[in-house]
């Protein structure tokens, strides 16, 4: 299924899409691996061109500019061996996380972190499709369970993986009639897998979220509040599932499987079952089983 195909995936500095481009690679794919810190010699991009493979391509990639990503397009175009034939995947995996509540966020965090994970996924995909198309190939976006359930504190991410799905519902209506499948990945918590969050980037934001809050949400919440809510963030830094496996081998399934599923739901069994009741369930009570209720 994977010779003579080639896939883009963005994000491969670290995390699911540095372990990704291995795994694709070494099923036979030709792997194009998008790089924000390629041309300042990252780890990440050093160690898979260090592969010496002509199957493994590095190339500069930062999501947010036209300029990058146009030229990403140029260069894949000019390295696939039948260009006409198209590109067979896209993996829109470059992603940000952060925290804060909404009267602590600023209007920036939110502009910051949907400039990556939503608008940067719309502008790949835009400038891929074309090839995608001519391949009948697949749009596989890695969106969060939290693109589908929301959280406190996490509204700044929720908001851009929301986007994320909505985008990827729309575009996979409009890809039918093209033979394009558009998949959706939602994983559950890998935090200590990927390190999308670490301790100094989550003290490093607390500063500038209680810093740059108004005097009267620093009095009316309370510092003692504020310094628990970091200490429970900071808590999460550790935690989830540290094998990235699942959603690798659920990317992997969306990539070569000849029907592949619309989402996948790489994730624990608690978290599964969350998801379920707070999408199925009326608002109230799923609420009360896992905000209002456990805070009582």
């Amino acid at each position: 299924m994977a010779e003579g195909k080639a896939v883009l995936i963005t994000g491969c500095d670290k995390g699911f899409g540095h372990a990704l481009a291995k795994q694709l690679h070494a099923k036979g794919f030709t792997v194009f691996a998008g790089c924000l810190l390629m041309d300042e010699n990252g780890d990440g991009a050093r160690e898979l061109k260090n592969m010496k493979s002509d199957r493994m391509k590095v190339l500069q990639m930062d999501v947010c500019s036209d300029q990058e990503v146009a030229q990403a397009v140029d260069f894949v175009k000019r390295t696939l061996k039948e260009p006409e034939e198209g590109l067979w995947g896209l993996v829109n995996n470059a992603g940000v996380s952060t925290f804060g509540e909404v009267e602590f966020a600023s209007l920036d965090n939110y502009k910051k972190v949907a400039e990556i994970n939503l608008w940067g996924t719309v502008r790949v995909t835009k400038a891929f499709l074309p090839l995608i198309r001519r391949a009948k190939g697949r749009v596989v976006n890695i969106t969060s369970m939290l693109g589908r359930m929301a959280s406190p504190s996490r509204s700044c991410y929720c908001i851009s993986k929301f986007g994320v799905a909505a985008f990827s519902d729309c575009l996979r209506q409009e890809m039918y009639r093209w033979g394009v499948s558009v998949i959706l990945i939602e994983p559950s918590n890998f935090v200590a897998a990927t390190g999308i969050l670490t301790a100094d980037g989550i003290d490093r934001q607390a500063e500038a979220l209680w810093s740059g809050a108004s005097h009267a949400v620093r009095e009316d919440y309370g510092r003692d509040y504020f310094t628990r809510h970091v200490a429970l963030m900071k808590s999460f830094v550790n935690s989830g599932l540290k094998d990235m496996s699942l959603v690798l081998n659920d990317i992997t399934d969306a990539l070569t499987s000849p029907c592949p599923n619309n989402r996948y739901n790489p994730m624990e069994t608690y978290w599964w079952v969350r998801l379920q009741v707070m999408t199925h369930l009326p608002t109230a009570i799923a609420d009360w089983l896992y905000v209002t209720g456990a805070t009582l």
